[in-house]
């Protein structure tokens, strides 16, 4: 088995159907299998995937544990070399899953790779490929925007059709080998939701594996179908940013873990702001 496909999904059964048709259609030239982690949707209906696709290995949870928990169950039912870490709301759009398994293979110290994202506009998306997070780009991510060619914390120094190593992709759409995912210890289980794909591709790096952006192919990513933007949703966004900086800056660079945490203070303040008014 060549590739295990996680998707851990939660309430967009109909998005689901068209990503698993998009891998049926798509995946050629390599053995593959495909394992579906519901997270506790509220809706039963997307059980009947599970008599359209009898070749897919579902699994129920009885409670929605988080993005990160979800996928490492997943993760340890896989049986393929690698494991692709891919979100129910997005589709592959061809055959080009062969060539990239082929550039992974002659990687020396091959940590993850992300394909480019487009929404359904056609519009790319930047978080394909990012920095890790530090006290400038974190700035100009939550409060403004600096040189946008600069080597900023979306990348813009690399272009969207490049293959390139890069700090951090998204966990939509994240390839890598089972042998590193289990090295590493998978997503860090601290995380619910967000900044969950961030550790682990810092994790990775600081474990001698290379990351890489691959532009050169492009998925449909139907982006938020499932996030409903409300208090929930900000607490666990802004308490992931919280977490990263805690574990990697506290006691490394307490001055920039001072400083960061105030702008996600503020930042979370006015955003709440919005939503109230």
């Amino acid at each position: 088995m060549k590739v295990s496909v996680i998707i851990v999904h939660y309430q967009v059964k109909d998005l689901l159907r068209n990503c698993i048709l998009s891998i049926e259609k798509y995946f050629q030239g390599f053995d593959y299998e495909i394992v579906v982690v519901d997270n506790y949707s509220p809706d039963p209906e997307w059980k009947t995937l599970v008599d359209e696709f009898p070749d897919v290995r579902f699994m129920a949870l009885d409670q929605n544990l988080g993005f990160s928990k979800a996928n490492n169950l997943g993760v340890r039912q896989a049986k393929g070399e690698y494991v692709y870490i891919l979100n129910p709301d997005t589709e592959i759009e061809g055959a080009y899953f062969k060539e990239i398994l082929d550039f992974a293979d002659k990687q020396p110290r091959i940590g993850a790779v992300g394909l480019r994202m487009h929404n359904a506009k056609g519009q790319f998306l930047p978080e394909s490929k990012r920095a890790v997070p530090a006290l400038i780009n974190s700035f100009e991510k939550l409060f403004t925007k600096f040189n946008n060619n600069a080597k900023s914390y979306y990348r813009n120094d690399i272009g969207e059709t490049e293959i390139a190593a890069v700090e951090v992709m998204t966990g939509a759409n994240l390839l890598m080998k089972k042998s590193v995912y289990e090295e590493v210890g998978g997503f860090d289980e601290r995380y619910f939701m967000y900044g969950e794909d961030i550790d682990l591709c810092y994790t990775i790096l600081q474990h001698g594996y290379r990351n890489f952006y691959f532009g050169k192919y492009a998925i449909l990513h139907h982006k938020g179908e499932s996030t409903v933007k409300d208090k929930v949703y900000l607490k666990r966004f802004f308490g992931a940013m919280e977490i990263f900086i805690d574990k990697y800056y506290r006691k490394q660079k307490p001055l920039h873990f001072l400083l960061m945490k105030v702008g996600l203070k503020v930042k979370h303040f006015l955003e709440a702001r919005k939503i109230r008014s």
